[in-house]
Parts: C-alpha cells; sequence; structure tokens
C-alpha cells in the first residue's frame, strides 16, 4: 500500500487552489530560481563566478529530485491505489507527472546551455489559457507556457505505472553508438557476434542514422532522449535556424553519409530485418524536398520527433514535445514546423495525438 510520507506528498501536490504544500512550494521555488540564474551556467571554473555555477548545479540536483520522486509517487499509485482512488487523483498526478518531466529535462537542458537570448514568453495568457494549481504555475514557467494547446490532452483510460526519464542527449550516448559501429566494421570482433545481432545492430545504427543523423550532427544542443526501463524509447530533435540546417545538410552532411552508405550496402547480409536496412539506406540516397520559403519565414524551426511503438502513453510523447519546444522557445524561435510523408501513417498519427 501507499505510504504515510507517499500520501502526504500526494496532499502537498494539491493543498489547496490557491495556496501549495511544502513540496509544490519546493518545486516552485527551485523552477523560478534556475529559470531566472540559468545565465550563470556553463562559466570556467577559474571565474569569478564559478561558485554561482556550482549553486546553480546544487539547486538544479534538488530539483531533478524531487521531480524524480513525484513521478515515482504516480508510478507507486497506480500500481497499489484502489481502483476508485486512482480513477479519482489519476488524471491530477498524470498531468503534473508530464509536466515534470518537460520541465526537469529543460533545466537539465539549461545546464548544458548558455543562453545567449533571453527566455521570451510572449504576451500574457488570456486568464482562461491556464489551469490553477500547480500544473498552471509549472506550465507558466515553460517559455512555450501560453501556448494552451499543447498542455489540454485527456489521460490514458488505463493507467501506466511505467517510469519515465527525459533528458537532453549526452556525449556518451553518441560515443555508445560509435563503439557498437566499430564492432560491426571490424571482422574479429564481428566473429564474437551472432548473425541475428548483428543485423539488429546494423538496421538499428542505421535506422538511427535515418532519423537523427542530421540533428546528431549538426544541431546536436536540440536532441532529447526518453526512457523507460528497457533502454531508450523516444527522441525529440530540433534545429533552430532550419533553412541554415537544410543547406548544410544537403550541402555537406548528405554528400558524406551516401559515401558512407553505399545502396548496395543493405544487399547480400542477414535476412533479418534486411528490407527495412535496404529502405533505411536507400533513404539517404533520395533527393530531400525543399521547404517552401514562406514556410520558413513564418516558421523558422525545424522538429521532428518519435517514439517506439511500446511507448502507449501519450503524455510522455507530450513531454518530449513541450520540452523541445521550450527549448527552441528560450533561444527565440517564434514558430517550428516538421516534414511527414503523407503516407507515414504512423507519424501522422503521432503528431495527430500530440495535437
Amino acid at each position: 500500500p501507499l505510504t504515510l510520507e507517499e500520501v502526504r506528498m500526494l496532499v502537498e501536490l494539491f493543498y489547496l487552489p490557491y495556496h501549495h504544500g511544502a513540496l509544490a512550494q519546493e518545486l516552485l521555488e527551485h523552477f523560478r530560481w534556475l529559470r531566472a540564474n540559468s545565465l550563470s551556467v556553463g562559466v570556467p571554473a577559474t571565474a569569478p563566478d564559478a561558485c554561482g555555477g556550482t549553486r546553480w548545479r546544487g539547486r538544479a540536483q534538488s530539483f531533478q529530485l524531487l521531480c524524480a520522486r513525484t513521478c515515482r509517487l504516480h508510478s507507486r499509485l497506480v500500481s497499489t491505489a484502489g481502483r476508485a482512488l486512482l480513477y479519482d487523483l489519476h488524471p491530477y498526478l498524470w498531468d503534473i507527472r508530464n509536466m515534470l518531466l518537460a520541465a526537469s529535462a529543460f533545466v537539465l537542458w539549461l545546464g548544458c546551455q548558455s543562453i545567449t537570448a533571453p527566455i521570451l514568453l510572449g504576451r500574457d495568457a488570456e486568464p482562461w489559457a491556464r489551469r490553477g494549481g500547480l500544473f498552471g504555475e509549472l506550465q507558466a514557467l515553460l517559455p512555450v507556457g501560453n501556448s494552451c494547446d499543447l498542455f489540454y490532452h485527456p489521460p490514458p483510460l488505463f493507467p501506466s505505472s511505467q517510469l519515465y526519464l527525459l533528458r537532453p542527449l549526452l556525449p556518451l550516448d553518441k560515443v555508445g553508438a560509435m563503439a557498437w559501429r566499430a564492432v560491426l566494421l571490424d571482422p574479429l570482433r564481428r566473429s564474437e557476434v551472432s548473425q541475428e545481432l548483428q543485423a539488429q545492430l546494423s538496421y538499428t545504427l542505421t535506422l538511427a542514422g535515418r532519423l537523427l543523423g542530421s540533428f546528431l550532427s549538426l544541431s546536436p544542443e536540440y536532441t532529447f532522449v526518453l526512457e523507460d526501463e528497457g533502454g531508450p524509447c523516444g527522441y525529440a530533435a530540433g534545429a533552430l535556424h532550419a533553412e541554415g540546417f537544410l543547406q548544410q545538410r544537403d550541402s555537406s552532411w548528405l554528400p558524406a553519409i551516401r559515401h558512407k552508405y553505399p545502396p548496395d550496402l543493405g544487399t547480400g547480409g542477414p535476412a533479418l530485418g534486411q528490407d527495412a536496412l535496404e529502405e533505411a539506406v536507400l533513404f539517404f540516397h533520395a533527393e530531400p524536398l525543399s521547404v517552401p520559403q514562406p514556410v520558413l519565414r513564418r516558421f523558422p524551426s525545424l522538429v521532428q520527433l518519435g517514439t517506439a511503438p511500446r511507448v502507449l502513453d501519450v503524455g510522455a510523447s507530450r513531454s518530449l514535445a513541450l520540452c523541445l519546444l521550450s527549448a527552441l522557445r528560450a533561444n527565440g524561435s517564434r514558430g517550428v514546423f516538421c516534414q511527414v510523408s503523407d503516407t507515414d501513417r504512423q507519424q501522422l498519427s503521432f503528431y495527430s495525438k500530440l495535437g
């Protein structure tokens, strides 16, 4: 059953409409301070203000721990509470969990960046655009807080206790991919890996290159990873200035990747996943569609998101979108677009569910 401490956390999260309990108040105070003082991050260790960066990281760590506790509380409530209590409280706690996933990742991202532009909030939202309570106050603190359509989604009919972690891309992610690629390219090391695993790894790395390669090379600072207990299960990637990004992709990145992955790479290998591998390789050799100038003028940033089929909770996907859009907005973006094939039903359904 829920412990007394977990029940106390629930009460503090939903204390009174205009008064917060200790846990909610601490979450808000940390988030406000971290957002207001993010410029103190990233200073060299020898700089006079090095202690400012240390203090910021200390408070960021405290905020991360509070977010993690609240996400665990959501998981515990789904696993242990009686059905009547669960269905009464779950919509509210689900909303808070999704918001804290995005806020936690945004704070982690602030710790990796040196924001040169002010965090933009735009005009004040109409009073009806935000809910009250902790959810509404956290929403107002995200740079996309006035985009109210992003924040309203019905909770799932069948609550899930799955725990998620949302974070910016780390250098170790690239190192891990390079290590596996080295295994596949080295005949001696490859002999130690089964053909089935070779095929799976080759397909996974090539698919990752297809989906994320240009973003990882040209815009890694706007890439986020969603993880569950099984490992990475989603991503969000963006380019702040899409026009320059697309020009660089077509002039330098694509020629290099085409040389690295020739059209016949997917033939003659292990059968497992071979059709999909060939499709991924041929994708690099297709001419990308150009983006009309009116689109680039009105929506200067490019975004791309996706989750694994096992991610059934749209709340985790929504948190991915909120975090990426907040990062772009914090650096001055005034609009985003995504490119989707009209035959890609999976991606069309994914973006439609996000609204």
